[in-house]
């Protein structure tokens, strides 16, 4: 189901538009496991407020720690956060917990959360894999290869087709999510 056939005013479980949004934080003390727990939480309701279907996998067997239902298919996510950064790069990880990296048969994205920024990036598999560390360059203009992906929320609306090659797409393929990415083409249009 689409997003925007989601807004069914028949429902009188579904609260309109105009009404105050429900936020939730999620601290955490400095151990690893908790601060995973915390991004969770945080992809969670970040998700939820831009109106993706989310489901979390009983147990912790899998590689992924979501599920998004983009209206088009099921993606699995693996959120992963970063708290510090050496030379202003903040890291993931991008492996699993046997060292081996992610691939298209583990995941279809990490959500990296760069806590103290605050920052989002939303990283296809297929940009990264076979690598096990990502960098993140959020406090610099030096770039990596992944600012591109900077709050890019709407590629969890594509389908795998329309994400481009190891890229986000050329032209915004996703209307009905309420953010624009950092290198969103409606962006420009509007300004």
């Amino acid at each position: 189901m689409k997003k925007k056939n989601m807004k069914n005013n028949n429902n009188p479980e579904q609260k309109p538009p105009s009404q105050p949004l429900i936020e939730l934080q999620a601290v955490a003390d400095d151990h690893c496991k908790r601060r995973g727990e915390a991004a969770e939480a945080a992809f969670l309701a970040k998700a939820s407020l831009l109106r993706f279907i989310v489901a979390k996998p009983w147990g912790e067997s899998q590689p992924y720690d979501f599920i998004v239902d983009s209206g088009s298919g099921f993606l699995r996510v693996q959120v992963k956060s970063a708290t510090y950064h050496n030379r202003g790069q903040y890291l993931v990880r991008a492996a699993g917990d046997n060292g081996q990296p992610y691939t298209k048969r583990d995941i279809d994205f990490i959500a990296a959360h760069v806590i103290p920024k605050n920052l989002w990036y939303i990283v296809p598999v297929e940009a990264f894999s076979p690598c096990t560390m990502l960098h993140f360059n959020p406090n610099t203009r030096r770039t990596s290869k992944y600012e591109k992906y900077l709050e890019t929320w709407c590629l969890l609306d594509c389908p795998r087709k329309a994400r481009g090659r190891k890229d986000i797409p050329r032209r915004c393929r996703s209307k009905d999510v309420g953010v624009q990415c950092a290198v969103c083409p409606l962006r420009t249009q509007q300004r």
